[in-house]
């Protein structure tokens, strides 16, 4: 379930990944608090898509092969500080978007955590 779990949180990562690093300034104006943030920079964009390429890449493999377990832990580890980030910036009063930020960014990211990990009947790495 956890592998199956894995593939759903990646198909999004992958596809944020991707428009934020091919179609950074859609992507700038038309997620919910982006502009929020400050002008938009291309390569800040990029960089960040890169980011999330990645853990979507980690998340996919996990549900492509269980042993590759300790990558998806490093993508959703990704995730899970980012969602953080989200989480103070909530609790500080200073997220116009609070509840786009809890459903499309926190729970995906406790969601990834959890398929990341291996469960107790799968083999480890």
């Amino acid at each position: 379930m956890q592998r199956l779990i894995a593939a759903i949180i990646a198909v999004p990562t992958l596809f944020n990944g991707l428009v934020m690093i091919f179609a950074g300034s859609r992507w700038y104006q038309t997620v919910p608090g982006v502009t929020d943030t400050g002008p938009f920079n291309p390569h800040f964009v990029q960089d960040i898509g890169i980011a999330f390429l990645a853990a979507g890449l980690a998340l996919a493999a996990r549900a492509w092969r269980p042993r590759y377990w300790p990558a998806a832990v490093a993508g959703a580890g990704f995730l899970a500080a980012h969602a953080l980030l989200h989480i103070f910036i909530i609790i500080g009063g200073h997220d116009h978007h609070a509840a786009f930020s809890l459903f499309a960014v926190v729970l995906p990211s406790a969601i990834a955590l959890y398929s990341a990990f291996p469960s107790q009947g799968e083999r480890h790495a």
